[in-house]
Parts: C-alpha cells; structure tokens; sequence
C-alpha cells in the first residue's frame, strides 16, 4: 500500500512540475508588433435631462492595447476613465475592433469600434453598457503615431452620450512569443542558435500584487450614498491591486497600476495609475526606490474630477531572483477637486521578477543559458449573473464584461486573474476584480475538448450591488472546445457570493481564450 502511494505522488509530482528540455533553434518563435494607445476625449453632459447639479463636460481618458490581426485589421482590449467635470470614479472596461490602412504616405485612415460596460453616476448610465465608435486620421512615424477622430461615446443603456472630437497617441510595444503548445518546456541556448532573435535582449518586467491601507485627512468625505451624506472620513481604507513595471533602463522603470477597496467605505472606489519610478540605492538583496503616478480614482468619496497624484517610495527586499517583498508609503490626492480627498498612505506588494523575449538582459548584456516557457492565456466572456441583491433598488440579473488572464503553473494548475464591469441591468458602475486558482484536465474526444474548476476570490462594489464593503468569493467550473492548439471557447458556471454583503447568485459565462507561450530567460 505504501509503495503504491509513493508511486501516486511521484506520478503527479512528474507530471505536474516536469518540463521538457529541446535545442532552442526548435522553438518557433513570432514578434507581435502591437500598441498602446492613449486617448483624450471631452463628453457633454446630459445636464437639461437631471434634476441635480452636473458640471457640463467630463474629460475622457483612454488606455487601450491593440493588437494587429493583419495588415489593416486589429482588435484589443482597453480601460476609460473620467479626469476632470465631477465623475471622478466612473470607469469602463471594454473590447476594440478596428481597421487602419494608408492613405498617402504616412497618413493613415482609422477607425474602430468599443464595446464595454461601466460607469459612474448609475442614473446617468442605467445598465453601464457603452458603444464608442470612432473614425479619423492618423499620422505615423517610426512606429510612433498621433491622431485626431470623431466618435459618439454612448451609454446606449442610460442617457449619458455625446458625440465628440477626440485626439490620440499611440506608443509601439512589441511582444515576442511562441505557440501554446510550446508552453512549459526549456530549450538550452547554444552555438547552433543562428536565428536573429535569440540574439535581441529581453525585457526587463515586474509584476506585483499590492496592498495598500490609507489614512484620510483634511476636507475628505464620502459621497451622497451614505447616511448623513457627505460624512468626514475618519478610518483607515484598505486597497488590493495589481501593478505592471517595465524598465527603460536598467534602475528606471515606468508602470500601470490598478487598485480597488475592499474596507472602510461601502464598495465602489477604484483607481488607475500610470507613472515613472526610479531604484536609488541597490544591493543583492535590497534597493530603495521612489515613484510617480498619476491617473484617476473615485467612486463613494465626494464628487471630484478623477484627475490623481499619487507619488511614493519604498524598499525592496529579494528573496531571490524571481520573488521579493516591497513596502511602500506614499500621498495619494485629487487634483483640482471640491472637497480634494487626500491621504497618506502605507502598503505592502509581493513581486515577481521577470526577463522575457531574450536571451541576452537588455542593459548588462548577461547571456540567458535556456529560455523556459511559460504557458499564458487572454480571455474575453460575457457573463450573466442571476437575481443580485442590491440596496435601495430591487435585485436584478446583471451582465458584465471581463477580460481575464491565466498563467500555467504547470500543464495542470494555473493561477487566474480577471477584471469585470457591468453592461447590463441597472447597476451601471458595478466592477469586481478577482484573482484564484485553476485545475485543468487532459483534452479529449480527439484533443477537442477539456474540463477546468476554479476558486477564486476578490472585491467588487458599485451600482448599488449589495456586496458589503465588497469581499467577493466566486467558484465555477467549465468545459473549453479546442479550435486549434491556441485558440479555444468556453463555457462556464458557479456561484458568486459576497461573505459581508447579501450577494448570493447563480453566474454563467461564455468566452474565447487565445493562449501563448511566453519566454522567460533563465541563468
């Protein structure tokens, strides 16, 4: 009996973490020439169709991330939110379709379409759902570009739409990458790899998930939804987020950053940050560094424009070349808003280091000995959640619209992390954002078909959805159909439930998934 078990164990224990090792010049590999694209826009308000007082315009920022599909066609995936007006706290989420073809030169004809959900005040967007086609010029040089386009921002579920003119730039990023099912082997770098790209540098990332705790002071308040309105705010908030780092140089970094609470206010605030940040002194095992963010936040605090600074500084300590453990404090504040909330602030962030794309690091020219890939997929659902318990207003089916991510720990687990805003059913403003854990099975009837269960958990808050002070746990279980070793569909059911609120609801999901395999440099 012992014996069998043994065997058991390290059955799973080879199955799970053992990877193949192949000569690199086997690995196909392709560059993703993509982009980000940063978008200003100024939308009329609906002020004659409100009986309470709205600033006229709201000023529209962008984040989006293309993707070319062929020579004139791409698609992505991108964020908004408000700056300036008194929306602060209204954000979407939402998909891009888009063709882009020249018309003399370097002047480009473009023109896209999103589609996303979010909002901020609920009576001005209703469901969240938002349509935003645009159409205009674009000038291009070196691969960096600048535009200017006439769009129609429409919540088509509420009355908050304008037609606009809105200018954009457009920054080139390239991504190199493999199939999927080259995920999770290592190929060893040697004298027979003659091909070109194994011999450009990698790029130099950090990914972080961060907890940051505030503490209010000043004139901070909270918003017309609590009883008195308007009250000082005297506790400490609590944040979790997700932060993305990309180095220009080997101690210069710029970075994303996407926080919502879960403590202190009913849920519903949220943040987005886009910032420079510098390593001043560094050591094998610590470096100290400072960083400058600014960006957008809002949602239960008294109405601002958006528009934030939030700069910081902090410690790193390493544990080793992939993990580490940062503190930070900082000051987080609005600009330019009535009641300007500010706070300072003090957090903790677990990192994982990365160098990816290369064999060589791209500023001490150190030479990789493999690269060991690493199986990762982006994946867009619709998903419907059944009778959610709101306050004040009566419970409803909801539909959102989320992108997530998996990362392959191995050919069987995987860790998930997605993002969901609400386009449907009368809770414009609702968004949660959830990280867990995944079990995938073998594929079957002919490699067509394969089976997966994750639990996973979070925060969520917005559009009246009674989910306490937003703590969110939500299982589901689905089955993928396989169009090819990249591509797949999904469907997929659970239950997601706010320990702290009243949410109880049924949840079901359909979505496609396209998989690669990244290439991590190893020593």
């Amino acid at each position: 009996m012992k014996k069998n078990i043994f065997l058991i164990i390290s059955l799973i224990i080879t199955t799970t973490f053992w990877s193949q090792k192949n000569d690199l010049k086997k690995l196909k590999v392709r560059e993703l020439h993509n982009n980000i694209r940063l978008n200003y826009t100024l939308v009329h308000q609906p002020t004659e169709k409100v009986g309470f007082n709205l600033q006229p315009t709201m000023g529209f920022v962008g984040l989006n991330y293309n993707i070319p599909l062929n020579d004139w066609l791409y698609t992505g995936a991108g964020f908004h939110t408000a700056i300036t007006g008194d929306q602060g706290g209204l954000f979407t989420l939402g998909v891009n379709l888009g063709v882009n073809t020249p018309i003399y030169k370097n002047l480009y004809f473009d023109a896209n379409v999103h589609f996303g959900g979010g909002g901020g005040f609920r009576t001005l967007v209703r469901g969240g759902g938002l349509l935003y086609p645009n159409v205009g010029l674009q000038y291009k040089k070196n691969g960096y570009s600048f535009g200017v386009q006439y769009g129609y921002v429409n919540f088509f579920t509420g009355i908050q739409k304008s037609d606009n003119i809105s200018f954009f730039l457009e920054i080139p990023t390239t991504l190199r990458v493999a199939s999927y099912k080259d995920a999770l082997k290592e190929f060893i770098e040697n004298d027979n790899s003659k091909d070109a790209f194994f011999k450009k540098p990698g790029v130099k990332s950090v990914q972080q998930v961060t907890f940051d705790y505030f503490f209010p002071f000043g004139n901070s308040r909270t918003d017309a939804s609590t009883t008195p309105r308007f009250q000082k705010i005297d506790r400490v908030l609590s944040l979790i987020g997700f932060e993305y780092q990309r180095y220009l140089t080997n101690n210069t970094f710029i970075y994303a950053q996407l926080d919502a609470m879960y403590g202190g206010l009913t849920a519903g605030f949220m943040d987005l940050f886009f910032g420079v940040g510098k390593n001043f002194i560094e050591t094998k095992y610590i470096n100290f560094f400072a960083k400058m963010g600014i960006g957008a936040a809002g949602g239960r605090i008294f109405p601002e424009g958006g528009l934030t600074a939030y700069p910081s500084a902090g410690a790193d300590i390493h544990f080793s070349d992939k993990f580490g453990l940062s503190l930070h404090g900082g000051y987080h504040r609005s600009i330019g808003g009535i009641a300007s909330f500010q706070a300072y602030t003090a957090g903790f962030s677990l990192k994982y280091y990365g160098l990816s794309g290369g064999t060589e690091h791209p500023f001490t020219k150190e030479k990789a000995s493999s690269i060991k890939t690493k199986g990762a997929q982006l994946g867009v659902q619709n998903q419907f959640y059944f009778d959610v318990a709101k306050f004040g207003i009566p419970a409803s089916d909801l539909q959102l619209i989320a992108l997530k991510i998996n990362y392959d720990l191995s050919k069987r687990l995987y860790v998930a992390g997605e993002a969901s805003f609400a386009h449907k059913g009368m809770s414009g403003g609702y968004a949660h954002g959830i990280f867990g854990v995944g079990v995938k099975s073998n594929k079957i009837l002919n490699n067509k078909v394969s089976m997966f269960l994750e639990a996973a958990g979070g925060v969520a808050g917005g559009g009246r959805v009674d989910s306490g002070e937003g703590v969110l746990v939500r299982p589901t279980a689905g089955i993928n159909f396989h169009v090819n070793n990249d591509f797949h569909f999904n469907i997929s059911g659970g239950q997601m439930w706010s320990p702290f609120g009243n949410v109880n609801s049924a949840n079901f999901n359909v979505g496609l998934t396209y998989g690669v395999a990244l290439l991590n440099a190893k020593k």
